[in-house]
């Protein structure tokens, strides 16, 4: 038996260990009384505040949830909730106050602090106080850089603000985080933003920073409509409108269903050519293609009309009702 004892020692010392440990875990000590961590979540308020939260009744959740708080004034995660009720109802001020108060707290870990900034942040963004958002977002991003919620926010608020490089750089961070699956997404709205950023670049006259901002927004989403239209624009600017036709051709190619989009361009183009066959091919081949296209129907009927052909107008015209009745502008 007493080969035994300093094993059995050691099991005790270890049992005694995990005890004391998981003691500590759920009690601290304040004002000289021993408070229990788990109280607030355990309490009957709270889990009634989260079935009133999932069930959409705001006012009944803070209500019980601010009941389960008071029972712990330092359950960070309820006062957390509560302050993003508060943003949710519109009490900016007040979700402000909560989640201000949490900051000041001392023994925060690292995760607890960027998680109340993040939540700062979504405040000073629903108030409208975009820089103080702006500087919560970076802070949360310095203390976790890779929090997602952080970055999307981050890239709203810049892209409300027009700061387009920003926001693509933002973005491209999300994308080196983000999985697989998202990868469409994330090459879509990167497309958006470089086809914004050629926008600001045709606004400057800067012709080749403006097609090499198109040109990468193809390349990153094959169906960027507006980065085509966008692009061609260009080349009939730089007086290049072989380049321009061809580019809004290959729109239409690749998004027939958006090709309506291009029809302004590629007629005018035509007309001003002296080809104006080329667009009445155009639309007949796309009405082959697609009996129920009747927005090709009434591009070619008003080009037919210009063209003194007004019969073949009008047949294209009561062709494009029978698909679409309802369409004004068939109709005007």
């Amino acid at each position: 038996m007493s080969a035994y004892a300093p094993l059995l020692a050691a099991l005790v010392a270890l049992l005694a260990g995990l005890t004391i440990g998981k003691a500590w875990e759920r009690y601290k000590l304040r004002d000289g009384k021993w408070i229990d961590r788990r109280r607030a979540r355990e309490s009957p308020h709270y889990i009634l505040g989260l079935n009133f939260l999932v069930a959409n009744q705001i006012d009944l959740a803070i209500e019980e949830l601010s009941r389960a708080a008071s029972l712990d004034a330092d359950a960070l995660e309820v006062h957390m909730i509560l302050g993003n009720l508060y943003r949710e109802k519109g009490q900016v001020g007040k979700a402000i106050t909560v989640h201000q108060g949490l900051l000041q707290r001392s023994g925060l870990s690292r995760l607890e602090h960027a998680y109340v900034l993040l939540c700062l942040g979504l405040d000073y963004k629903r108030g409208g106080f975009v820089e103080r958002a702006h500087e919560a977002f970076t802070e949360v991003l310095r203390l976790d850089a890779k929090n997602e919620y952080a970055l999307v926010n981050l890239q709203k608020l810049q892209e409300e603000q027009h700061q387009w490089l920003e926001a693509y750089d933002t973005r491209q961070r999300l994308a080196a985080l983000a999985d697989g699956n998202t990868r469409p997404r994330n090459q879509a709205v990167l497309a958006f933003l470089e086809n914004e950023i050629g926008l600001e670049a045709l606004r400057r006259t800067d012709y080749a920073e403006a097609a090499r901002r198109f040109a990468a927004a193809i390349d990153l989403d094959p169906r960027a409509v507006p980065a085509y239209l966008n692009l061609g624009d260009v080349r009939v600017a730089e007086g290049n409108e072989r380049d321009a036709a061809a580019i809004w051709e290959k729109l239409v190619e690749i998004a027939p269903d958006r090709a309506y989009l291009a029809f302004d361009r590629l007629e005018a183009l035509a007309v001003r050519t002296a080809n104006p066959e080329r667009f009445t091919r155009l639309c007949r081949r796309l009405i082959e293609e697609n009996s129920q296209d009747w927005r090709a129907r009434l591009a070619l009927s008003r080009h037919l009309t210009a063209r003194a052909r007004p019969s073949e107008a009008l047949d294209l015209l009561f062709a494009a009702l029978v698909q679409n009745p309802h369409a004004l502008s068939i109709h005007q």
